[in-house]
């Protein structure tokens, strides 16, 4: 049965990939603007022009430059970028690992101290501390991130001078490897400040959903029953009462991490950081097709797979769920 329903998931994932393939794929047909924009001059002849239209194949029928759309997709060929002039795929490659990296620290940062702050929330319910520990996630969550971020660079990287305000290497750093690039004190200096906005707005979420699963469960029998058997509160709280709060939590982490691997656009924006998702504004700005196909693509895959693997997580955490 469970096969089954796995079976039956990833064809509904399948469903999906493909209808946001079609619908990026008209999108950026019907919105205004010419994608040789960024490569002729005004000035040029038109015969120029019809032979950039004839090299990246938009001079076909929309149906033609469909097939051949999902045909390359399919293989993992997203095309030829316009403005960089290079394949979509180097272009993904160089920033995925940025993207993955800056995704990957505010997960971490987010839910080690979000669960953590959950279980202290619900431990001292009622008190000022759960209080106050519940409306200061709230705000961030409520703030704006590009807000908070500007307002982040502003104290600590303009006024204070503690941390750089743009990109992943400080000006005039050349690595010979990936492990020159990413392993170093200069590169989590740099990462520092975009994770931090990023945890202060995404933390309230698994935060205040472990306080309230908690708060549900302490009246269930199988707590009084631990208590009863001599349990530390401690122990009772950790050991049984998390362990079944933290269901809700693996489904929204899961979606964060899909998310996170489409890129976040906000955030990478406003610091400047060289991901998916500042590029996938980047390229809607040129027009840039394939680039912005190829990054949304990526954000609609992320976030399927990780809810796929919600569904497996959740069934470990939750043996009822096996059963169904």
């Amino acid at each position: 049965m469970r096969v089954r329903y796995l079976l039956r998931r990833i064809l509904q994932l399948a469903l999906t990939m493909w209808l946001v393939a079609t619908i990026v794929f008209l999108m950026f047909r019907l919105i205004p603007g010419d994608p040789t924009s960024t490569l002729v001059d005004p000035t040029f002849p038109a015969s120029l022009r019809a032979e950039i239209l004839h090299r990246f194949g938009l001079d076909r029928p929309l149906h033609e430059q469909y097939l051949t759309y999902l045909a390359r997709a399919v293989r993992g060929d997203f095309g030829w970028s316009f403005y960089y002039n290079s394949p979509v795929v180097e272009i993904v490659g160089d920033m995925i690992i940025n993207t993955l990296l800056l995704a990957l620290a505010t997960f971490f940062l987010t839910y080690l101290f979000g669960i953590l702050g959950g279980v202290v929330l619900a431990w001292k319910h009622g008190t000022p501390v759960d209080s106050v520990g519940s409306l200061v996630p709230l705000v961030f969550r409520a703030a704006p991130v590009f807000w908070t971020g500007m307002l982040f660079l502003m104290v600590f990287s303009y006024r204070l001078d503690w941390f750089p305000h743009a990109g992943i290497r400080t000006a005039g750093y050349a690595a010979t490897n990936l492990f020159q690039k990413y392993v170093s004190l200069d590169f989590l200096w740099h990462l520092l400040l975009p994770a931090v906005v990023s945890t202060l707005y995404y933390m309230g979420l698994p935060m205040l959903l472990v306080r309230n699963a908690m708060l549900e469960n302490f009246g269930e029998e199988y707590v009084e029953f631990a208590r009863a058997r001599g349990m530390s509160e401690a122990r009772v709280m950790f050991r049984h009462v998390l362990r079944n709060a933290l269901l809700p939590v693996v489904t929204s982490a899961a979606v964060f991490l899909g998310l996170a691997l489409g890129g976040q656009i906000v955030v990478e924006y406003t610091f400047s950081w060289p991901g998916l998702g500042r590029e996938i504004v980047m390229a809607t700005q040129r027009r840039d097709y394939p680039v912005a196909q190829a990054m949304f693509l990526l954000l609609a895959v992320g976030v399927g797979l990780m809810n796929l693997l919600a569904d497996m997580v959740y069934g470990y955490l939750d043996p009822r769920v096996r059963l169904q």
